[in-house]
């Protein structure tokens, strides 16, 4: 019997996505505390920004009127700066000292910047008119009360968060952080700087992998490293869901050789599988299956396979957990071959490349001449994946590509 086709890797994640439809359940956090989180609800603002009339530019707060005809004589009856206003009114003739972000006076409808005047004691002399209004920043020019500016399923960055806090926001309804267990396998794996067997190897996809996840927005549990044995990787597997994994990721033993026990492990403990083989390269042989509540994906033990399918599937799955509307997103960009390649065959390739400049507005790139994916050096010095879809014809130098970056 032949084996099944090899899954296209859109259906493959849309299969992986397809399992965090409903977000986790949401939390309040402190806003210091929601970078990177999702928001599980719609903000609006709790006041008006800015509450009064600001000035934009340090100067004098006038009436326009008074200016119109220049050179023109004002009297200084006060002083207005951020945080301590004046409380007069500006009359005909009259000016108060302004400072940037200052509360405009009652009377004063426009700014006349310090550059255009002379001052002489108690005196200011416009030196050139300003339009009606100028360098005045209207009563919630930036938002006012009740605006719903953050919406539900916004990932918060830094720019979000200070929007929240003008806002007057003191925290945040945010998803709750997916949890992923990481478990390496292998009876050839060793942690850095433990004693190295003659025939192992140190255990280095488990950090590449959870620096993904961290960074997607998960909460990481590590699982250390089982050995080619069935009682270690079920007993990691019943941790994972003793600790309340929402993902169980697996590094290594995804295939199916004499040593490879992980999918049958998962299977012992109850796995439905979804799929295990991927039309891809690097990273073929990945599981995707789920015990209960818990998501399995078992990434292949090649370090740069698991690295790349952990930067296609893990992170999107994360962040779908996490209620980001964005997750199933492509991530790719154009870019500009700056090296030629071959025809493609019927995986999905994912080039390590360097990015070596620009043309025609999108990043050039240059592949790597050589992939194999147990060389982490290379993919350290890759600043981007150049995508070629299965069957992709010849390419030349110049043609148009696509890229990801990692």
């Amino acid at each position: 019997m032949s084996p099944a086709p090899l899954l296209p890797v859109s259906d493959a994640l849309k299969r992986v996505l397809e399992t965090a439809r409903t977000p986790l359940a949401p939390e309040r956090v402190p806003l210091a505390q929601c970078r990177g989180r999702t928001l599980a609800e719609d903000v609006a603002a709790l006041r008006t920004q800015p509450p009064f009339p600001a000035a934009a530019m340090d100067g004098y707060a006038v009436r326009a009127t008074d200016i119109e005809n220049v050179p023109a004589k004002l009297k200084i009856t006060g002083e207005s700066a951020a945080g301590r206003r004046f409380h007069g009114t500006v009359n005909a003739g009259e000016a108060v000292r302004i400072f940037t972000g200052a509360p405009v006076p009652e009377g004063a409808d426009t700014i006349l910047i310090q550059e255009n005047t002379k001052a002489d004691g108690d005196h200011v002399t416009a030196l050139e008119s300003e339009k009606l209004g100028r360098y005045v920043r209207r009563a919630g020019l930036d938002f006012s009360e009740g605006d719903v500016l953050l919406k539900k399923g916004q990932r918060l960055g830094p720019a979000e968060l200070a929007l929240a806090a003008a806002m007057n926001h003191p925290a945040l309804p945010v998803t709750r952080r997916p949890r992923v267990a990481l478990l390496a396998t292998g009876d050839e794996l060793v942690r850095p700087g433990e004693e190295i067997g003659p025939d192992q190897i140190v255990a280095s996809n488990t950090y590449a992998v959870r620096a993904y996840a961290e960074k997607a927005g998960a909460e990481v549990i590590d699982l250390g490293i089982a050995g080619d044995n069935f009682s270690a990787i079920e007993a990691a597997i019943r941790a994972a869901r003793a600790y309340g994994a929402d993902v169980m990721v697996t590094l290594g033993g995804a295939s199916v050789g004499d040593h490879d026990l992980v999918q049958t492990a998962l299977a012992h403990e109850g796995m439905e599988l979804g799929f295990w083989r991927i039309a891809m390269r690097p990273g073929k042989p990945l599981v995707h299956g789920q015990i209960g509540d818990m998501r399995i994906l078992g990434l292949p033990g090649n370090p740069v396979s698991a690295i790349v399918c952990g930067l296609l599937f893990l992170v999107p799955l994360v962040r779908a957990l996490s209620g980001d509307i964005h997750a199933g997103d492509d991530r790719s960009e154009i870019a500009v071959l700056a090296s030629d390649l071959p025809e493609n065959d019927n995986r999905q390739d994912y080039l390590r490349a360097r990015i070596c400049g620009r043309k025609d507005g999108h990043p050039l790139v240059e592949s790597f001449t050589r992939q194999d994916s147990s060389m982490l050096r290379i993919l350290s010095e890759a600043q981007c994946l150049i995508v070629r879809e299965a069957h992709a014809p010849a390419a030349k130098v110049g043609d148009p590509c696509r890229m990801l970056r990692v």
